[in-house]
């Protein structure tokens, strides 16, 4: 495996783990290796006899080896916009995970098929709130009488079932770069905010952008009776955060903040929001993933930089900036597993099978709820 960063020795998947972390954040085994050199004509070719019928569009966190096939990179929900912009290709082939290619089917014109590579590219964020989960929710807020004061807020990362909940109760969708602007909206129309799914991401928005108190957000567990908050608190509180959270930025902690401080002089520690609430407060800098990497092409040749985001974006942003000192914030390697699926010879099955008649692992939304979740993305749309 090459090593993604300078100054900072790393470890070795597996080699190590940290028992302060969330659950669901270890990073068992090691990345697969590279595919065939052979694939990568096979794709070409895939593509090429294709050509303007298909789309490929490549999250930001995805391999090398997949993202030199991707005609644009960015995050989720640009991706679904560009996608959208593209009526006259019929296939979007989506490199990133499950709830991505959700988006992009929602977005996208009716005679668009999206395609994921790999079915099992799933989010283990998106994962943590179900519909019936998140229903029930609504259901003690019903009962503690607060649910008529509360506008509901999903974080792009969710399934198209929990942003159609949200369109249905009159809520909206954001990005980690425009969640401020919709937590504004949403309390212009509310007393209270139930966010989904990440409790980090709407944790540091609310205390860190808004000025509330730490007190002011619980945290509601789908796995604990009541979520487990008494109706009171549920009444006292003005932001109620989902119990929630990414597997790779959940792992992050202030020690490995502290750590690297240490070791290298005059470090630069750029993380996203989706942090915890300690690591983006010992942090200098927080943004999005647009906003980390604009940061790094704008920072002075030498300075040096550690990032708290997936390893993937990390060392590319390490390798396409060698006058700077690009490093991952942490001293073991964490991948994001589920974005890893969609690998090479996955995307070759995928182009192959498109090229040959055969439109396979398409991504489709039911009618209903893509009709209330395009809502609460409209609203999205339409903020500030």
């Amino acid at each position: 495996m090459t090593t993604p960063v300078r100054d900072l020795p790393l470890l070795l998947l597996g080699s190590a783990a940290d028992p302060a972390s969330e659950r669901g954040v270890d990073c068992p085994g090691e990345l697969p290796p590279a595919s065939d050199p052979a694939l990568v004509e096979r794709a070409r070719a895939a593509k090429a006899a294709l050509g303007e019928k298909v789309f490929v569009l490549g999250h930001h966190y995805q391999r090398d080896e997949v993202i030199q096939f991707a005609d644009v990179t960015g995050d989720s929900f640009k991706l679904a916009q560009k996608a959208a912009a593209r009526p006259e290709a019929p296939y979007i082939v989506f490199c990133g995970v499950h709830f991505m290619a959700e988006s992009a089917d929602i977005l996208t014109a009716a005679h668009q098929r999206v395609i994921l590579p790999d079915l099992g590219a799933g989010c283990s964020m998106a994962d943590m709130a179900t519909f019936d989960q998140v229903e029930e929710c609504w259901d003690v807020l019903e009962d503690a009488g607060v649910a008529d004061d509360v506008v509901p807020v999903t974080y792009m990362n969710s399934s198209a079932d929990i942003k159609g909940f949200v369109g249905r109760h009159g809520g909206v969708v954001c990005t980690s770069s425009n969640a401020k602007r919709a937590l504004d909206w949403a309390y212009g129309n509310g007393k209270k905010v139930l966010f989904l799914p990440d409790q980090h991401l709407g944790r540091n928005t609310a205390v860190l952008e808004m000025g509330f108190s730490p007190d002011d957000c619980v945290v509601y567990s789908p796995h604990r009776r009541e979520g487990g908050l008494t109706p009171q608190r549920l009444r006292d509180a003005k932001m109620i955060l989902w119990r929630g959270h990414c597997s790779v930025h959940g792992r992050f902690t202030k020690e490995s903040v502290d750590d690297v401080r240490a070791r290298v002089p005059g470090v630069n520690v750029l993380v996203h929001p989706e942090c915890r609430h300690e690591v983006v407060t010992a942090a200098d800098r927080i943004g999005s993933t647009e906003y980390i990497i604009k940061t790094i092409e704008a920072a002075e040749p030498g300075s040096s930089w550690a990032v708290g985001t997936e390893l993937n974006l990390v060392r590319r942003l390490a390798n396409a900036h060698p006058d700077k000192n690009v490093m991952f914030l942490d001293k073991a390697v964490c991948y994001c597993s589920t974005m890893n699926r969609i690998d090479l010879p996955h995307l070759v099955l995928s182009l192959e099978s498109l090229a040959a008649g055969r439109v396979e692992n398409v991504i489709e939304v039911d009618g209903e709820t893509a009709h209330h979740a395009r809502a609460a993305l409209d609203q999205m749309l339409a903020l500030p």
